[in-house]
């Protein structure tokens, strides 16, 4: 796919936060980007993974998976997987998602779940084309009017 070889993937560093943010900015307003505290908790968290995408040192994009630690075995969630506007079509987000995934088996989920908005046809069409199945559909998940289908994944 497109130029993923271009890209490089690594996890998250402290000094990434605000490139981080700024594509968060870039590809959600208000009110449906994760509040600054908010997101700064999920890259820090010691159950969760951030990967980063980079090109040439620039970020192109970032995901977050994360699981709950108490349940056996973990369910890890996709808390968001972004691409900056102008390097979609590249491969990142499939990139992504394929780290987001190792990084859940590593923390010994065997599941993996997300919510998309379902007007969002290009991430559904991501997690369709990588195995992830339709579970149902949330009604107002993001706001009013705003609905999600929720999708998941076997990773056994």
């Amino acid at each position: 796919m497109g130029y993923s070889w271009l890209v490089d993937y690594r996890l998250y560093r402290d000094d990434d936060f605000t490139r981080l943010y700024a594509i968060e900015q870039a590809c959600f307003k208000p009110p449906f980007r994760f509040p600054r505290g908010y997101m700064h908790d999920l890259v820090e968290s010691a159950h969760a993974a951030t990967w980063i995408a980079e090109d040439e040192g620039r970020m192109t994009g970032f995901s977050i998976v994360e699981w709950e630690p108490g349940s056996h075995p973990p369910i890890a969630y996709i808390q968001t997987l972004e691409v900056a506007p102008g390097d979609r079509r590249r491969g990142i987000g499939e990139g992504l998602l394929g780290r987001l995934e190792t990084s859940a088996c590593e923390a010994g989920a065997n599941i993996v779940r997300l919510h998309v908005a379902e007007q969002n046809t290009s991430a559904i069409r991501l997690y369709d084309a990588h195995g992830y199945l339709p579970q149902g559909r949330e009604q107002d998940y993001y706001a009013a009017g705003v609905h999600a289908l929720v999708y998941a994944k076997s990773l056994a």
